[in-house]
């Protein structure tokens, strides 16, 4: 069991003592904003305004991730991973604006679940660093830290797309 862990985010919220915690707070609302505006989809009229507030808080968050990942970063491989994980959560997100405001219904909800997937991404990474944490050797820390800044995100966001591959849930070619 790992005893130490570093301190990385302490270091964050000194050098960002802004930009930090509104990643923080936006993240952490992301997590029950966009899950909930895909759970209302079916009722436009609760939708609209929740998906709105979500599409805000996303473009929040995920502008706010280039610089935390970026400064102090555990390991450039981690860095790269947030960041990938962050441009891909904005750019679902202006696709997904851009299908619904073009009428494309099944390519806006596409990337809505996709953004979904990839947003699940900071669950799944608590939820592994807090398995390297029991069963975890501190000596691989570091490359552990780099595999699941991409892993978490990436592999939910794969998945659903597979999903969305095999079901027919991506819209055809005109």
């Amino acid at each position: 069991m790992i005893d130490e862990f570093p301190e990385e985010l302490l270091i964050k919220a000194e050098l960002l003592p802004v930009i930090f915690p509104v990643h923080m707070v936006t993240g952490g609302l992301a997590l029950l904003l966009v899950p909930a505006a895909l759970l209302l989809s079916g009722h436009p009229r609760w939708h609209r305004p929740v998906a709105r507030l979500a599409a805000l808080d996303v473009l929040l968050a995920g502008l706010t991730a280039f610089p935390v990942a970026l400064i102090e970063p555990v390991t450039l491989g981690s860095a790269l991973g947030f960041t990938a994980q962050g441009a891909v959560w904005l750019v679902l997100l202006a696709l997904g604006i851009w299908h619904i405001r073009h009428g494309r219904r099944e390519a806006h909800r596409a990337c809505m679940l996709l953004m979904t997937a990839a947003t699940s991404g900071a669950i799944f990474f608590r939820v592994y660093l807090a398995l390297f944490a029991i069963y975890g050797s501190y000596r691989f820390y570091p490359q552990f830290y780099a595999v699941d800044a991409w892993l978490a995100w990436g592999l939910p966001t794969l998945l659903t797309a597979l999903f969305l591959q095999r079901t027919g849930g991506f819209p055809r070619k005109a």
